[in-house]
């Protein structure tokens, strides 16, 4: 609110310097008419010299993700943050119209529920070049274990996704969660389905029954769909 208005209204200089975050004496002067508002000039877009190299590469590819398109006007010597590019991307319609993106905006989405300890995703995750210190090799291993109504998760390393790591990752991420769910889901791993008719493993089915679970589910690579999988019983 304006200085003058807030006097009108009874306010003290104190309180309109304080209000304002003024000085006393800049709000008296300007109260006085000594002063007028200073107007800060806007400083200059950061994104403007990249917008040509941006209109460019989306018009090659509509669909390239922003966080790819950040990194490389990073490198070219772009040093706004991902927010304030993707916001000026946005303000200057940067990216080209496609019709069938378009027609998907507003489409009835489907929001399934998932009870509380009801269903435990476990994936890996490779990351490579892991430091020293890590004491795993070339290639660390992450198992991730989230829980699919809380979106909590724990993940532990390993040196390999082999089965006897998996078994003993697996149960680490269990304890790191407080305990497990009715359900897990798996995408299609080798050590604990057959690739192919994604029947659960013997030697893994062995494993799971030390914990009391009602359920294993093999999420189908083909299907992007997390609900779309197998549901396997026991061998």
């Amino acid at each position: 609110m304006d200085a003058h208005a807030l006097r009108r209204q009874g306010w003290s200089i104190s309180a309109i310097a304080r209000h304002l975050g003024r000085d006393r004496k800049t709000i008296r002067a300007y109260l006085n008419g000594e002063r007028v508002p200073e107007h800060r000039a806007q400083p200059p877009d950061a994104f403007v010299p990249f917008m040509d190299y941006c209109r460019q590469r989306l018009a090659d590819d509509p669909h390239l993700w922003a966080s790819a398109l950040f990194d490389e006007v990073c490198e070219l010597g772009y040093r706004g943050a991902y927010s304030t590019f993707t916001r000026a991307l946005r303000r200057h319609q940067v990216r080209p119209h496609c019709e069938p993106c378009k027609a998907a905006t507003g489409r009835d989405v489907a929001v399934i529920a998932h009870p509380p300890g009801e269903e435990i995703q476990f994936d890996w995750l490779e990351l490579p070049d892991p430091p020293a210190a890590w004491g795993v090799g070339s290639h660390a291993h992450l198992l991730v274990g989230a829980l699919a109504h809380s979106g909590r998760w724990r993940a532990v390393l390993a040196e390999a996704e082999d089965f006897p790591h998996l078994v003993q990752a697996l149960d680490q991420v269990v304890r790191k969660l407080g305990g497990t769910a009715r359900r897990w889901r798996f995408d299609r791993m080798a050590t604990v389905c057959h690739p192919a008719s994604g029947r659960v493993l013997p030697a893994f089915a062995a494993v799971a029954k030390y914990y009391p679970l009602t359920e294993l589910l093999v999420t189908s690579l083909q299907v992007s769909d997390p609900l779309a999988g197998s549901s396997l019983g026991w061998p």
